[in-house]
């Protein structure tokens, strides 16, 4: 008994993209002076740590990324409770 057929990428080519829409381009990378609408200090604090952790080793990043993190979750839980 033979396997099913299973159609593969074109000899010497790419594989076909999946059916369906296509992804749109990828949103930018919103700074923190880009955004004038409603802010919070403890979030605009979250993102400018997090600009200034991508300079640092990725051993010390770690800290970072977890205070971030922390801080976000309390700010939203605060948010909630509003």
């Amino acid at each position: 008994m033979s396997a099913p057929f299973r159609p593969g990428p074109p000899p010497g080519g790419r594989p076909a993209p999946p059916p369906g829409p296509r992804p749109g381009p990828s949103p930018r990378p919103v700074a923190v002076d880009d955004a004038e609408e409603v802010r919070h200090p403890a979030v605009d604090a979250v993102v400018q740590a997090m600009a200034n952790a991508a300079t640092l080793s990725p051993a010390d990043q770690i800290p970072q990324y977890e205070a971030a993190y922390q801080t976000l979750r309390e700010t939203l839980a605060t948010i909630d409770q509003a």
